[in-house]
């Protein structure tokens, strides 16, 4: 039986379902457009990097929690809630004024949640290093994630451009565009795996400060340049998006 939206002759069930790679590309290519990240829109390289981050906002709601918590634990190890506290705390401020000035609260809540979640585990554990464990699994899920993408001929970074630029998956029966979307998914994933092959023995060793303060490290100044690389490759891939 049809409803009254269906097509004459059509039924519900003769309707193709999307696919697995468009759900995928879809929710990739989403994020990426709301990260500002968009190769269909005119726009330089270095503002495509800066929106990436956030802007002056969004590199101190992913900086100055992490660097709070390392500096408090630094200078005054116990009692541990302290620095968590005050971590946690800097994330609930930046979610507040986002709030406050009903501005998209996302990006803050999100660090809210995870910031909430590590601390709860470490006081949970009473090892303040334990406050980075959802770091370390987030980087181990997200390098898997990428290679495997590009192991299997289905990179990520070609789902989402192929969603942004309408291009669909049409790129897998472009052998340069296959190629370039291998290596991309490659990259990433090796970003997350370097940031896991070093900071994990630290988190063995319990160097909780020399830990926190790699992650920082880690984070925006080896991101930015892998998003502007992202970004010039697609471009390349697709002159004709720019007109």
């Amino acid at each position: 039986m049809t409803s009254p939206t269906d097509a004459p002759g059509e039924s519900r069930d003769d309707r193709e379902a999307p696919s697995a790679s468009e759900l995928v590309g879809a929710a990739i290519g989403g994020a990426a457009r709301r990260a500002g990240i968009d190769p269909a829109e005119e726009a330089t390289t270095g503002d495509v990097v800066w929106k990436a981050m956030g802007g002056v906002r969004g590199m101190l709601e992913s900086i100055l929690p992490s660097l709070v918590f390392v500096i408090v634990y630094t200078l005054w190890p116990e009692p541990l809630v302290l620095s968590l506290g005050l971590s946690v705390g800097m994330a609930a401020v930046f979610t507040l004024v986002r709030l406050v000035q009903k501005s998209p609260p996302a990006a803050a809540l999100g660090g809210l949640i995870a910031a909430g979640a590590a601390a709860a585990l470490a006081l949970f554990t009473g090892q303040g290093r334990d406050n980075f464990v959802i770091g370390l699994v987030a980087n181990g899920v997200y390098g898997t994630a990428f290679l495997v993408s590009a192991l299997v001929g289905w990179s990520l970074i070609g789902l989402a451009a192929g969603f942004l630029l309408g291009d669909g998956t049409a790129w897998r029966e472009d052998r340069r565009k296959r190629r370039v979307f291998l290596w991309l998914a490659i990259a990433w994933a090796a970003l997350f795996y370097a940031r896991l092959a070093v900071q994990l023995p630290l988190y063995l060793a319990n160097e909780t400060t020399l830990l926190g303060t790699l992650k920082l490290l880690m984070g925006l100044p080896l991101f930015a340049p892998l998003v502007a690389v992202t970004w010039l490759a697609v471009r390349a891939l697709y002159p004709a998006s720019r007109t």
